[in-house]
């Protein structure tokens, strides 16, 4: 039979902050594990949350509570043990992480590699434990162009725009620096990280459907010009965007823009010169260096932080959704550069 939930007696202000350094630094995971089930425990987990959110049995979790009433911050920590040695000395270890790190989704290929290579063989809980202690987590991959782009082409516009900028917010400059990209929002939403309660989990509905494209002009001012479209996106709608941009700009402009083909077109291209006489220049970043244009940040946070959930329920409540958001863009809603 289930004894009654129990909670660790209320934390001092500085007991919280100690134990808060402790879960987010500390280098032995299971202290950091202990520390941050101490905290949730002050803050009203049950013991049954506690050991769904540890993936451990609740007596382990009643006794992580018993050691820190009993010991305070020295009950973190493990105690010293006698037993046998580990399987795998520290030089061993650091090759089976190398291992691992050759091909990372699979803990199975890295097991039958090290029991080759190093011929010793471990458990899939050893192996894991082997790559806590080497500050390795499992986590989700991310998608990137970084091995396609000439990387000193990249590091050579970076240095340069850096100093365009500097010279653009300089007071009394005679020229501002834009970023101009293109964005499509459809009721396929970016999936954000939020807050959930253990054992439950948030669902966002997701449909095919029509596409709400976005051109946008962002400067380091927070000023922003949109326009939008339903349609395709082609190189005579991109043109006829500069040229309303153009209308309304205070002064000489930059505008930073990537290769896609509607930039590079030989139509595009023709309008450069037209622009430049009228002191809106052009400039075109490496291949493959998305985020050397600003407007990428601005496009993400729309995405993943100032759409609200419920704004996907059908096509006119997301557009009405963004709208709201891309008028509220410099006033509401800013982006901080670092």
């Amino acid at each position: 039979m289930k004894t009654p939930t129990k909670f660790v007696k209320a934390l001092s202000a500085e007991q919280r902050a100690q134990l808060l350094d402790i879960y987010k630094n500390n280098p032995v995971w299971r202290t950091r594990q202990r520390a941050h089930a101490i905290l949730l425990s002050a803050r009203g987990y049950s013991l049954d949350q506690l050991a769904a959110l540890f993936e451990v049995d609740r007596d382990r979790v009643s006794q992580w509570l018993d050691w820190w009433e009993q010991d305070q911050f020295a009950g973190l920590d493990d105690e010293p043990r006698s037993g046998r040695p580990p399987k795998l000395n520290e030089q061993e270890q650091a090759r089976a992480r190398e291992i691992v790190a050759e091909e990372p989704r699979s803990t199975k290929q890295g097991l039958q590699r090290i029991a080759q290579e190093i011929g010793k063989t471990i458990s899939k809980d050893t192996l894991r434990c082997i790559l806590h202690a080497g500050d390795c987590v499992w986590k989700r991959l991310r998608r990137g162009l970084r091995a396609f782009r000439d990387e000193a082409e990249f590091r050579a516009a970076q240095r340069e725009l850096a100093q365009l900028r500097l010279e653009a917010l300089a007071p009394g400059s005679d020229f501002d620096i834009w970023y101009a990209d293109e964005a499509g929002f459809s009721l396929q939403p970016s999936v954000p990280y939020a807050w959930q309660r253990v054992g439950e989990r948030l669902e966002l509905a997701t449909t095919h459907g029509p596409r709400q494209n976005i051109l946008g002009f962002f400067n380091l001012r927070q000023r922003f010009h949109s326009f939008a479209f339903t349609g395709t996106l082609d190189t005579h709608t991109v043109i006829h965007c500069f040229d309303l941009f153009n209308q309304r700009r205070r002064k000489p402009a930059l505008v930073v823009i990537d290769n896609a083909p509607i930039h590079t077109s030989e139509e595009f291209e023709e309008e450069i010169e037209r622009w430049e006489k009228d002191d809106l220049y052009i400039k075109f970043l490496p291949a493959y260096s998305p985020e050397l244009n600003l407007i990428e940040l601005l496009w993400r946070k729309i995405k993943y932080d100032w759409l609200p959930l419920n704004a996907y329920q059908n096509f006119k409540t997301m557009t009405n959704a963004l709208f709201e958001v891309l008028k509220g863009v410099g006033s509401k809603y800013r982006i901080t550069f670092s």
